[in-house]
């Protein structure tokens, strides 16, 4: 079976539910309806047939053929006003007489009512049935009984009242096609309003539907309305828009990511491809190589550092980044990160301002973490203008260490520094930090250090920037600090 629209479905669901509940609000309305008439019908009959049975109490002991003849008028003037057929029979069943609803009188010898009939009755003094009780055929007839005892209470005459009413079955039809008509108008008026609004409920899907077709041809401009008027869509609709949003700057930083990739990688190639084919067709002379060589070999550490960027950028997005966490002292770290950089600053005459808290231990992967500190003091170094002012402080806040490093200089845009370390998102300031330019620099410090539980954060006003995060402390250094 082929696959079904969810409005398809929507408006399918909507009309088998609708057809049930009219079915069965059909058939509660047709069972009440018959029980209605039957409780009355047989609460008439209850009345005749003990009208019936107290006359028939009267005749108990006498013999008088006037007085029989007078009952059995009676019974025929019954029997044809209120359309009744009368049965009196003795205790064993055995018709004795009958009256028709057209007033005739009759005797049935031989014929008797059934034996389960004739037991209830003596069980129960009483009967009441719908259908047939062995003489009479029809099965639609409304039948009351009651059993006449004598002084000694034992039974002695059965009399039973039975009519068809036509009139109470012609109510009942009545009512039922009347209610059938009223439930297949309500339904085509029904359906015309539950397709309404299965189009309204689905319209929106339909829409989400296309502009995902949209964007999987690869635009990514296409968005969708927001405000459909329920929430379940409106959330879809935002996450979907979002998605989008996501995706389309993540194509830009992509796009970005290649260009700059390959300037990059273009950039050093070039440059080692021309000095190698120099030294070998004798442009560059021998006594100058040694020069150029080392050329050669910054330019290829610079590809190697742009490729382990990129394969950790990798590894931290597949979660395959492994750490080798043990105690070390992340003091005595920064102080040998900072004297590295000891030509540069005193190159470009830097004011260092320096607080490094005595020993604190963490508990990380050294080489990891010494990655992360060396490339916010690189990008901090580069970014002074010369004769500006480098901040490093490291402190303990409770049972976490801290890292701050600030820097004067141009600083960071309002626009661009909640972007900072987004993986491939590029500034000028990124861009120094990362010479790869790819925008991985900030994205790795920064998954970096939230792989080892701590938090990082960047500041920018007033032309300083400052860079700070945390670490927790090693189980040991917090058990010397309790001591």
């Amino acid at each position: 079976m082929g696959r079904r629209s969810f409005f398809f479905k929507d408006y399918v669901a909507h009309l088998l539910l609708l057809v049930f509940a009219f079915a069965l609000a059909g058939v509660v309305f047709c069972h009440q309806m018959s029980s209605y008439a039957l409780h009355a019908k047989q609460t008439e009959l209850r009345n005749t047939v003990q009208s019936l049975a107290e006359q028939s109490k009267l005749m108990q002991g006498t013999d008088s053929d006037v007085i029989r003849q007078i009952y059995m008028l009676s019974i025929a003037r019954l029997a044809k006003e209120d359309e009744l057929t009368v049965l009196i029979t003795d205790a064993d069943g055995n018709i004795e007489m009958g009256a028709k609803p057209d007033g005739t009188t009759y005797t049935l010898p031989g014929y008797r009512i059934s034996s389960e009939v004739v037991a209830e009755m003596k069980r129960t003094g009483s009967y009441a049935s719908v259908g047939s009780i062995g003489v009479l055929s029809e099965s639609s007839y409304y039948t009351v009984g009651t059993c006449v005892t004598n002084d000694s209470d034992e039974p002695e005459v059965m009399i039973f009242v039975s009519t068809q009413d036509p009139t109470t079955a012609g109510v009942v039809r009545h009512s039922t096609q009347t209610l059938v008509l009223i439930l297949l108008v309500t339904l085509a008026i029904m359906l015309v309003v539950s397709f309404i609004i299965s189009q309204h409920f689905t319209r929106p899907l339909q829409t989400i539907a296309a502009a995902a077709k949209e964007f999987a041809g690869g635009n990514f401009d296409v968005r969708v309305p927001e405000d459909n008027r329920c929430y379940e869509i409106d959330e879809l609709a935002v996450s979907f828009n979002n998605m989008a949003s996501d995706l389309d700057q993540l194509e830009e930083l992509t796009r970005g990511f290649i260009s700059n990739v390959s300037h990059e990688f273009k950039t050093p190639m070039t440059t080692i491809g021309g000095f190698v084919d120099g030294m070998i067709d004798g442009t560059i002379p021998l006594d100058q190589r040694d020069k150029y060589l080392k050329i050669i070999a910054e330019e290829t550490k610079r590809l190697s550092r742009m490729v382990n960027r990129m394969l950790d950028a990798a590894k931290i997005q597949s979660g395959e980044l492994i750490l080798s966490p043990a105690p070390f002292d992340f003091t005595e770290m920064t102080a040998q990160i900072l004297l590295s950089f000891e030509q540069k600053i005193e190159k470009k005459k830097l004011d260092v301002q320096c607080e490094l808290d005595e020993r604190l231990t963490v508990m990380g992967d050294r080489d990891h973490l010494y990655r992360a500190v060396y490339n916010l003091t690189d990008n901090a170094v580069k970014f002074i203008e010369e004769g500006g002012t480098l901040g490093l402080k490291v402190h303990q806040e409770g049972q976490l260490c801290v890292f701050s490093i600030t820097n004067t200089g141009i600083g960071i845009s309002a626009e661009d520094l909640p972007h900072v370390f987004d993986r491939f998102y590029k500034t000028d300031r990124s861009r120094s930090m990362d010479k790869t330019g790819a925008g991985l620099g900030l994205y790795i410090v920064k998954n970096i250090i939230n792989l080892h539980g701590g938090e990082i954060s960047v500041r920018s006003d007033g032309g300083e920037t400052e860079f700070e995060f945390t670490l927790p402390l090693a189980p040991e250094q917090n058990r010397q600090n309790n001591a």
